[in-house]
């Protein structure tokens, strides 16, 4: 995985034909022709995106389906009614009271028994459309999803999913099929048939049970509770469900069986994971729990909602941009002057460079004027390229005139460390020796340092993870006074426990898949085929089959890098909460595994245009392709795809990768020098095209942390990203990230950082889970004949081969007595 970010850096290239139509044969094989596009020739609009655990519940039942899967929609239909109509005459499922559905589906159950497994494939088949909502008797797509619902339910309750559960896992433990998968040259669809249908059907029960409905009747929203605590409790050969799905990851990544449909796969893990644990409002309440039970004072604001309050920043302009506009400024050419944006000559023409508004800026769009990252101009050339000013336009009617709020987005904190740092260096400056841990005494300093620890220790904020820490020191040191610790069976205490023996297989393995679904990997160093769930038995023929096929892949990549995104924050975001360790363990290993490289390789493309990439075909998705009829298809409307502003699942996989990049990154230097190296800063300023706030909000962070290391030039040069850090992003009131005058900033030895963090880990890791932990606390029995009469259990062999053991050891072997006497 190293030697693919080897060309991490590539020069912004400006291509006026950026906005053209390309050919969606031509895409086939993801994005690589992206980096050629334009980076910034036009002015990108806001982007009306809501973040939130999913997409719309429509949308996440679509992306279930391959567009190439399409025909088993009727073929599941027909299973269903052949069997229905042999039990069932001359009525429909709709017609039937729920006694009689009941008994149907009972039925159905008896009939996933058999040994057959071309009858079980159909029968498996016919509860698949039923989880589908009976789609053929149905005229809108409410009404499909109005009977899944109703389906699903009653499925889970006649334990349907137990017994799927139990196929699922023979057909996991299917040799033959693995070993057949190996030889073929080419995997399709037709190697994972029973696989897929196994899976579409617990998704949907998954996911349809997960989604809340106000119309809920307390029946259901009591059996959503029993199946959350069904999924998440150790029921399944003793482990939870998840593992399982994890070791179906691992097997596919170690090759050991190609022929796994790896996209349903991480659906299902994703939402299993986002049912049992959690999603983001959720673990906001959690947190807020957990700090009341600690005593810690409340959260000083909730950070959902400060997000979805922000509003975008103007994207910095591009390289080309900005040289063309200094030489037409330099030749005088002030006829073209109507072509440049106005906040870019304001940079010009500033004095203060955090300055954010002045009358020239109220003519403008109003979403542009809290904080243009505009064009970023070397102050050196400040006075050659200055030129007078265009008369002011007049102001707007005050009537008209925009209010935004004032103030910071976010309250400041400050950490009990920095304000200990703060202290010692006062009392070295003016007193002359250091009182180690104390932030109290404050004798012999003067009046403003009294008056700045009174600002500071009210923006004291301690941490979750700081208290948790705090306590793993005191368990360590005392750990017989303390005795041992209760743990509390948390869904994610449960889960960490499960994946602790092969945690590292499986960081790696979604990693791997991660790299083979990016965009910007090439066709050749995809170790792994991701495909085999989505290619047809036989390939297009024709030009409109290929533009399909070419769009189901790139949509097909595109959904396996929001669920790994997604699976991999929300793993992060809980372990987190439920011990600060466990975050830190699984951080490590994305680290170890390459994991940053990788998500700025990703980033290392024409964002924008993933961001708005077009690879869907409305009338192919579920449930709208079941309902109407069938359009046909050209290659234009294929070409023109849907009407969308941009791809909901390709923003929401960004922000999340770049939220995983914040919480691996934050607080420890070593990592944020590996940013720096990797070269992120030019990478990230690319990402802040993209008019949407939360997403300008984690790319400044990742610029925020490394600043420091970037030198006075790049800061001199990008005064207007610095201001945009300042407006959006959280302030530690001692963090000197704008200067790089921070004792962090000088050399560290990273090395012993991280192995200090390695060796805090293992000490956590083997006091709570190893069984063995307290041997060398056990008594030792020192009486002979209680040693001697204990009872050993020995292997079955040992019995047979006892006489030669005995020579062997024994009398073979010659005692010198003497000497042993001699030692005593």
């Amino acid at each position: 995985m190293q030697q693919q970010t080897d060309d991490m850096e590539v020069p912004l290239l400006n291509d006026s034909n950026s906005n053209r139509q390309k050919p969606l044969a031509q895409e086939r094989d993801g994005f690589n022709h992206q980096q050629k596009d334009s980076e910034g020739s036009m002015e990108s609009p806001n982007l009306e995106f809501e973040y939130g655990d999913t997409d719309s519940f429509t949308a996440e039942l679509s992306e279930l389906y391959s567009y190439t899967e399409e025909p088993e929609f009727s073929l599941n239909r027909d299973y269903f009614e052949e069997d229905f109509k042999n039990h069932v005459k001359g009525r429909r499922w709709m017609d039937l009271s729920m006694e009689e559905q009941r008994a149907y589906v009972m039925r159905l159950l008896d009939a996933l028994e058999v040994t057959d497994r071309d009858k079980r494939l159909k029968v498996a088949r016919a509860i698949l459309y039923l989880a589908q909502g009976v789609f053929d008797e149905c005229d809108t797509e409410t009404d499909v999803l109005y009977w899944s619902r109703h389906n699903v339910f009653l499925l889970y309750d006649m334990g349907i999913f137990t017994a799927l559960l139990e196929l699922l896992s023979m057909e996991i433990d299917n040799n033959q099929a693995c070993s057949s998968a190996v030889r073929k040259p080419a995997i399709s669809l037709a190697d994972s048939t029973e696989l897929r249908v196994l899976l579409s059907i617990m998704y949907l029960m998954v996911e349809t049970i997960r989604v809340e409905m106000e119309g809920d009747s307390p029946e259901r929203k009591a059996a959503r509770e029993a199946f959350k605590t069904e999924l998440g409790s150790p029921l399944y050969n003793g482990e939870p469900f998840a593992l399982l799905l994890f070791t179906m990851v691992t097997k596919f990544c170690s090759m050991n069986a190609p022929h796994f449909p790896m996209k349903k796969v991480l659906l299902l893990l994703w939402k299993t994971i986002l049912f049992t644990l959690g999603g983001f409002e959720e673990l906001q309440e959690m947190k807020v729990r957990m700090r009341d039970q600690l005593n810690l004072p409340p959260l000083p604001e909730d950070s959902i909602k400060v997000v979805r309050n922000m509003r975008a920043a103007s994207p910095p302009a591009s390289a080309m941009e900005l040289i063309e506009q200094q030489q037409q400024q330099k030749r005088g050419r002030r006829s073209r002057r109507p072509l440049v944006k106005q906040d870019s000559l304001d940079t010009y023409n500033e004095r203060d460079p955090f300055k954010n508004d002045d009358a020239r800026d109220e003519e403008d769009d109003p979403e542009d004027v809290d904080s243009g990252i505009e064009g970023e101009v070397d102050p050196l050339d400040r006075d050659v390229i200055i030129q007078p000013p265009p008369p002011p336009p007049p102001l707007r009617p005050p009537t008209e005139r925009v209010s935004f709020p004032k103030g910071l987005p976010w309250a400041p904190k400050v950490r009990e460390k920095d304000i200990e740092h703060f202290l010692e260096t006062s009392r070295n400056k003016f007193i002359g020796f250091t009182l180690g841990n104390d932030i109290d005494t404050l004798v012999g300093l003067p009046r403003p340092i009294h008056e700045s620890v009174k600002t500071l220790k009210q923006h004291k904020y301690v941490s979750i993870a700081e208290v948790q820490i705090k306590r793993e020191e005191e368990l360590q040191q005392c750990p017989m006074t303390l005795g041992e610790e209760e743990v509390e069976e948390t869904p994610a205490e449960i889960l960490y426990l499960g994946m602790l023996p092969s945690l590292s297989q499986y960081v790696i393995a979604l990693l791997k898949l991660l790299l083979a679904a990016a965009p910007t990997s090439k066709a050749k160093t995809d170790s792994i085929n991701i495909l085999a769930d989505v290619l047809p038995e036989e390939m297009p023929i024709t030009v409109l089959q290929s533009m399909k096929l070419g769009i189901d892949v790139n949509r097909h990549k595109e959904i396996i890098v929001k669920a790994i995104s997604a699976l991999l924050l929300l793993l992060l975001k809980h372990f987190k909460l439920n011990h600060i360790y466990q975050f830190e363990y699984v951080a490590q290993h994305l680290v170890f595994a390459n994991c940053i490289p990788l998500i700025l390789k990703f980033f290392n493309q024409n964002i924008m245009s993933y961001i708005s990439a077009k690879n869907s075909i409305c009338a192919l998705d579920f449930p709208h392709c079941v309902v109407h009829e069938m359009p046909e298809l050209t290659a234009e409307s294929l070409e023109a795809g849907d009407s969308n502003q941009f791809c909901w699942r390709n923003l929401f996989s960004c922000i999340n990768l770049l939220r995983i990049l914040n919480k691996i990154t934050k607080w420890k230097h070593s990592r944020t020098m590996m940013l720096v190296v990797f070269k992120s800063a030019p990478i990230l300023k690319r990402a802040l095209k993209v008019k949407q706030a939360m997403m300008q909000l984690y790319v400044l962070k990742l610029l925020k942390i490394q600043t420091k290391y970037l030198g006075r030039q790049w800061r001199k040069s990008n005064m207007k990203t610095m201001s945009a850090i300042y407006q959006k992003v959280r302030h530690r009131l001692n963090d000197d990230w704008a200067y790089g005058n921070d004792i962090d900033a000088r050399p560290w030895d990273f090395q012993a950082e991280e192995c200090a963090l390695r060796e805090s880990i293992e000490k956590f890791n083997t006091r709570r889970y190893d069984k063995n932990q307290n041997s060398e606390f056990t008594p030792v029995d020192n009486c002979l004949q209680s040693v001697l009469g204990q009872r050993i259990d020995l292997p079955e062999d040992f019995h047979y081969s006892y006489e030669m053991w005995l020579e062997r050891e024994v009398f073979s072997q010659p005692i010198q007595w003497e000497g042993l006497l001699q030692a005593q």
